[in-house]
């Protein structure tokens, strides 16, 4: 595989970076694949410097449609893609930022029905059509189901994580399942009590906050992939750490170092290492203490104007 010329002017001038690696880690980038989990305010700017990078397949998977109150922080939508799937406008920003990038899109949200369609694991084949092998996950999730349920199939893949979240003016990313840091299960084993969990919608969201992370999340994923932590000299030594970002405090950021893997965590301890098996019997939701509300798909809403007229016609 090589560049042409076209990729040379795109991405030269992060290829004259010598702590990049030049040509040999842009190849990296271009064979590289990565999964993001939700097309939201985390997976927005995750996606858009993922793909300005030059990462040559891009798997997106959200079940949500695009409503203009997204739009302040959702930045791959647009006033022109309101009412589309959140992952085919995203696709569409994508193409018209880097046509060199693949993009793969799933129009539902990551669920126990899904998620080794998505994901392949030792068990399983990968096809054209999925399950697919990825470098690099990126949890850009909004509930801790899902969280729970990203982490224990990126431990089975042995799949390294990048998670992320936002709210208000505040947020947190750090790396999971990555050279023997710890997994998502080993820094909450238990979930938050469910009336603790706020949505954005609820607790309210600063665009620029939101997008701070998923722009650290996207260089995060970068840096995995050109091997920034590995090799006899590493570029920059990785020590597990939890990022936490304040909007209102000067400096902003702040590292709260964590320990490596949890002896006995229910996903990634080797004597109980996470099976598929258990993965398909645990109840994600319910493990949380909440169901989620039922989504509706675009085509099988009806507005009142709609409704009453049918109603009228009936």
């Amino acid at each position: 595989m090589s560049l042409d010329l076209d990729e040379y002017l795109r991405y030269g001038r992060q290829m004259i970076v010598p702590e990049f690696g030049g040509l040999n880690t842009q190849l990296d980038l271009k064979n590289a694949s990565i999964l993001i989990i939700g097309a939201g305010g985390l997976g927005c700017p995750a996606i858009a410097y993922l793909a300005g990078a030059g990462i040559g397949t891009l798997t997106i998977v959200d079940g949500d449609t695009v409503e203009a109150s997204n739009l302040h922080r959702q930045v791959a939508h647009s006033t022109a893609t309101v009412g589309e799937y959140k992952v085919v406008s995203a696709a569409k920003f994508v193409a018209n930022l880097n046509p060199h990038v693949n993009v793969r899109t799933v129009t539902s949200h990551l669920t126990l029905d899904n998620v080794f369609d998505v994901i392949r694991t030792e068990d399983a084949k990968t096809t054209e059509t999925g399950p697919w092998d990825f470098d690099v996950i990126l949890d850009c999730s909004d509930n801790p189901a899902t969280r729970y349920l990203v982490n224990d199939a990126a431990v089975l893949a042995k799949t390294p994580v990048v998670s992320a979240s936002a709210l208000k003016t505040e947020g947190q990313l750090c790396l999971l399942n990555f050279q023997g840091g710890p997994c998502y299960r080993c820094l909450f084993p238990v979930p938050p009590p469910a009336n603790s969990v706020v949505a954005c919608g609820d607790g309210g969201i600063l665009g620029p906050v939101v997008g701070m992370l998923g722009v650290y999340q996207a260089l995060e994923a970068i840096k995995i992939v050109a091997k920034i932590y590995e090799g006899p000299e590493p570029k920059q030594q990785y020590t597990p750490a939890l990022m936490l970002f304040s909007a209102l405090s000067f400096p902003s950021w702040r590292n709260i170092r964590m320990r490596g893997a949890k002896p006995g965590c229910a996903a990634c301890d080797p004597t109980s290492h996470v099976t598929r098996k258990d993965i398909e019997t645990r109840d994600y939701v319910a493990f949380c203490g909440h169901a989620d509300a039922p989504r509706i798909l675009p085509e099988e809403r009806i507005s009142a104007g709609d409704y009453d007229y049918g109603w009228h016609q009936a």
